[in-house]
């Protein structure tokens, strides 16, 4: 039995959190849930957008399921997704992005994972108006030796751990020659440590051009914060967009698993919303627990729902009538059968 905090978010958060948790209790592993709020929901019941509750149920669990939360454009709270990162130090975000039979792409066979580093440089906040006019701004992006060794290292380990052959260390070092720099050496060194992994650094833009050229000729990637937040979106991009795109932040004590698409609250409650990517984290949380059978199970039923375009949402067959419920009990009766 596993004790993990339920965060069902805003929008339509909370059906594809329903629909995810009833797909994990159908490959049977027992967990009890503790559902807590945050974003705009914690505001609504707590008048805060990341309640004490919310924070003390992650101490104790380590571990948890997040639905999209929303976060104000320009104005109010800060992202609450970044600050949950900080408050836990969830320094790794893994991004992966695969192909799947169904799902409309102008590629096939792409299978990345991506690594960005989750709390240094410029989402950091540290950022200021530099006059009395606000006429003009300021943000400091801070790189530094134990944050890029850290997440290196988890790249170069969960390739060692999962079989991967290849890493790409994306940096831009040719004119960022302190930050860049200080991130591509660290990542040489530890890199040298791993000699049975095939190991090269492309710069940025390069890299936003090779990868829609062909994606096929990178396997696990990772880069610094900002860099991995728009490269990551590129990738998902490449198999389908954000609707089958899962994410994870994790760190040394704690892992919180989420879809990374936003809360999309003007089809809330219309349960028309596809819940692939929240179910596709919860089969991440899974392996991250070692229930790596179970995990198994959900891509396996998950792939084939989403080749049967008669068990597909509105968003991958237009002509579907599918809603959210019905597409995870596809997904359940796969699991059942297979």
């Amino acid at each position: 039995m596993y004790n993990i905090t339920l965060i069902p978010g805003d929008g339509i958060g909370p059906s594809i959190t329903e629909a995810a948790v009833r797909v994990i209790e159908a490959t049977g592993v027992e967990i009890k849930w503790d559902e807590q709020y945050a974003g705009m929901a914690g505001i609504e019941k707590h008048k805060d957008p990341i309640p004490e509750q919310t924070i003390a149920s992650i101490s104790q669990n380590k571990i948890a399921l997040k639905g999209p939360l929303t976060t104000q454009l320009g104005k109010g709270f800060r992202s609450v997704n970044v600050a949950l990162r900080k408050e836990f130090d969830l320094f790794v975000n893994l991004r992966p992005a695969k192909s799947f039979v169904g799902v409309p792409s102008r590629y096939s066979n792409v299978d990345l994972v991506m690594f960005r580093e989750n709390i240094e440089e410029f989402y950091s906040g540290i950022e200021h108006y530099i006059d009395a006019q606000k006429s003009a701004a300021e943000t400091i992006g801070i790189i530094t030796r134990f944050g890029s060794e850290r997440i290196v290292r988890a790249a170069f380990e969960y390739a060692r751990k999962f079989g991967r052959k290849k890493i790409t260390i994306v940096h831009k070092a040719n004119i960022m020659k302190y930050t860049g720099g200080l991130f591509l050496e660290v990542g040489k060194q530890v890199a040298a440590e791993f000699p049975e992994i095939q190991f090269n650094d492309v710069i940025i833009d390069n890299m936003a051009m090779q990868l829609v050229l062909n994606p096929n000729q990178y396997d696990v990637i990772v880069t610094t914060n900002l860099f991995g937040d728009i490269l990551s979106d590129l990738c998902s991009g490449l198999v389908g967009g954000l609707g089958v795109a899962p994410g994870a932040n994790i760190g040394k004590d704690a892992a919180i698993f989420e879809a990374v698409h936003g809360s999309a609250p003007d089809i809330a409650g219309k349960d028309i919303a596809n819940p692939s990517a929240l179910i596709l984290g919860a089969a991440m949380m899974l392996n991250h627990l070692g229930e790596t059978a179970a995990a198994n199970k959900i891509y396996k039923a998950i792939s084939d729902t989403l080749k049967n375009p008669n068990e597909v949402t509105k968003d991958l067959n237009p002509n579907s009538k599918v809603g959210t419920k019905q597409f995870a009990e596809f997904i359940v009766q796969h699991i059942k059968t297979n």
